[in-house]
């Protein structure tokens, strides 16, 4: 059975880092102390708000290891959080009460505050580099909540000190012969706070645990690659980024090389690099507080890579990395559609995997996947679209860039370029694989991407082959609408139909004259989820006659010549008014390419229904037809 205690944060001038000889210890496989401000505040006002004889903070669980630490399996974010507040309050205690597995500057940093309470964040000190941001912010976040007036006053430190002896923790010990990788999914199926991605993390770090340097890389790289808004070589150390992508950082990265790197330097870590998607403007900044805006600033001064294009940028990835996990599982085995691309399933599809292809070498998977982790990691950010932000950009446009270096005398700076695809088009490239996000919106069944991240991770492809790849996957839908000729599918109709052919006609755009007049140039893919009658199958208070004819059973008012792909607010705006109506309405002419055309030739709302539509359609099924070669 499990041993409960029950611990008092707080008793007298103890505390729970300095009762008996108890240690702590964060593996790790767990990831680095990542509390913010919001999470570090809530704590703090929970302590102070309650009322009552006793608070009860949760439960730490831990695993008695084999030196007698308590090693940390959930809550090693609020145990942090809580050495960082009573330090701040100026309670004393010994080296090494907390300690981070294999994370130098962690150490260091929460040895270094023991002699620095209050306020004190230890600046322009001769070992700035050995401190852990992180942690430093956590002590600011700390010093501002104590600092600032809320509801007229600032918050008494004597009445929190009283407090805190009220406030006391469960902590939960597993028994010593647990498994806890099985732990680890009990917990995850009961709701506890570890993600699938934690449990997955600590189950394939298992097997390299008698190699640290490997698993200190291993964790390295899968807490930079997590990540997803921003470019992974800003997520390592300056050390490290040189040597997973040399001196100009773009060059294909070498998991050998970061393990070559730790083994030469074991004190060499991951730390906070940059965020180069930090919104830093004037009139943003009026929404962060002080210390928010000092990190920023500082952190620009320390690494060197933030990005000006004369406004700052952020980026947002289209997956999120469970998903990305789960395409880089699909690249490694050689899989197309066969296993599952769904996040829930996350730690029972490599579970699967390693049974059936490597169960007798579990150490070589975790080694083969984390080096195909990092290699598509470095290809997805710079070959896959994502959004891109401005600082006065809400909307964001589609991108695809990649992460360039500057050499001034002093310093390297990032920026970026638009990706250099070999000959290829650029905008191209940019029109299908965002005609393919807004086509197949949900990530299950965004294959495309393992197909695309498969032909740039093969030796001596050609990008032209990952660009036909996904085109190939898009036309697969395409080819059995034309080859079964059911056009009159109404709403029905796929999406990635009206996607593709809006991707033909922007194709077009230069080489048919009755294009040129529409201004394809504007045309951008947006996310326009609803199939739209264009002559109305319900017209609205007789602004147009009925259409009820059929044909073999089924209404002509469902022909593909008579739908367009619209977003939901234009369904709306344009609900049941006539084509000629709908004509004079200035969606029309930003929607669709397909739209724009219908738009353009309706002349009548009767010229329409009786032969406008067909001539549209045989138009439209021909250039569908003529690009399934």
């Amino acid at each position: 059975m499990s041993e409960i205690k029950v611990l008092n944060i707080v008793d007298g001038e103890n505390t729970i880092f300095s009762q008996g000889s108890d240690q702590y210890i964060i593996p790790l496989y767990q990831r680095a102390f990542a509390w913010g401000n919001d999470e570090i505040c809530q704590l703090i006002d929970d302590i102070y708000d309650f009322d009552a004889d006793h608070y009860y903070l949760g439960s730490l669980i831990v695993h008695v290891n084999k030196d007698g630490k308590f090693e940390v399996i959930d809550g090693q974010q609020r145990l942090t959080a809580l050495y960082l507040l009573l330090n701040y309050l100026g309670y004393s205690w010994g080296k090494d009460r907390l300690s981070f597995e294999c994370r130098e500057r962690s150490n260091y940093t929460l040895n270094y505050l023991l002699d620095k309470t209050g306020d004190n964040l230890f600046v322009n000190t001769d070992d700035e580099d050995k401190i852990e941001e992180s942690l430093r912010e956590g002590k600011k976040h700390i010093i501002a909540k104590f600092s600032v007036k809320e509801k007229g006053n600032v918050i008494d430190k004597d009445t929190f000190r009283e407090k805190l002896n009220k406030v006391k923790l469960f902590r939960i010990e597993v028994p010593k012969h647990t498994d806890l990788n099985r732990y680890f999914e009990i917990m995850n199926v009961r709701g506890e706070q570890l993600e699938q991605h934690d449990i997955l993390k600590a189950k394939l770090m298992e097997p390299l645990k008698g190699d640290k340097i490997k698993q200190k890389a291993f964790a390295i790289v899968w807490d930079a690659c997590r990540e997803m808004n921003c470019y992974i070589q800003m997520r390592f150390s300056p050390r490290q980024r040189e040597a997973l992508f040399g001196e100009e950082w773009n060059s294909s990265p070498d998991f050998n090389k970061l393990c070559e790197l730790l083994g030469k330097n074991p004190t060499d870590e991951q730390s906070d690099m940059i965020d180069e998607q930090s919104d830093t403007t004037d009139e943003s900044t009026t929404k962060l507080s002080a210390i928010e805006i000092s990190k920023r600033q500082s952190l620009e001064q320390k690494y060197e890579g933030v990005v000006k294009e004369g406004k700052n940028v952020r980026f947002e990835s289209i997956i999120s990395f469970p998903y990305f996990l789960l395409h880089t599982l699909k690249v490694l085995v050689d899989d197309n559609k066969e296993l599952s691309l769904d996040d829930k399933k996350l730690v029972k599809t490599f579970d699967d995997v390693i049974k059936n292809k490597y169960n007798e070498d579990k150490e070589s998977f975790s080694l083969q996947f984390i080096e195909c982790l990092l290699k598509c990691r470095f290809l997805f950010d710079k070959y896959v679209i994502k959004r891109e932000y401005l600082s006065d950009d809400k909307d964001g446009k589609w991108s695809l860039k990649e992460l360039c270096v500057s050499n001034s005398k002093s310093k390297k700076s990032a920026y970026y370029n638009d990706t250099t695809f070999d000959g290829l088009s650029f905008d191209d490239n940019l029109k299908l694989q965002s005609c393919m996000r807004v086509s197949y919106t949900s990530a299950k069944v965004m294959h495309w991407i393992t197909q695309y991240l498969k032909c740039l991770c093969s030796d001596g492809s050609k990008l032209s082959n990952a660009k036909d790849s996904i085109e190939s996957i898009a036309k697969e839908e395409v080819k059995k609408f034309v080859q079964e000729k059911d056009y009159m599918q109404g709403v029905g109709t796929p999406h990635i139909i009206f996607n593709y052919l809006d991707y033909l006609l922007w194709k077009e755009r230069n080489n048919n004259e009755k294009y040129k007049s529409l201004d394809f140039g504007n045309f951008v893919f947006e996310f326009r989820n609803s199939v739209e009658h264009w002559y109305p199958q319900h017209p609205s208070g007789g602004s147009c006659a009925p259409w009820e004819d059929k044909e073999n059973g089924k209404y002509l008012r469902d022909s593909f010549g008579n739908l367009c792909i619209v977003s939901r607010e234009i369904n709306s705006r344009f609900s049941n008014a006539s084509p000629v109506s709908k004509k004079t309405n200035d969606a029309a002419k930003n929607g669709s390419l397909k739209l724009r055309l219908m738009s353009a030739w309706t002349t009548s709302d009767d010229i329409w229904r009786n032969d406008g539509y067909k001539k549209h359609q045989e138009e439209m099924i021909n250039l569908l037809k003529f690009n399934m070669d």
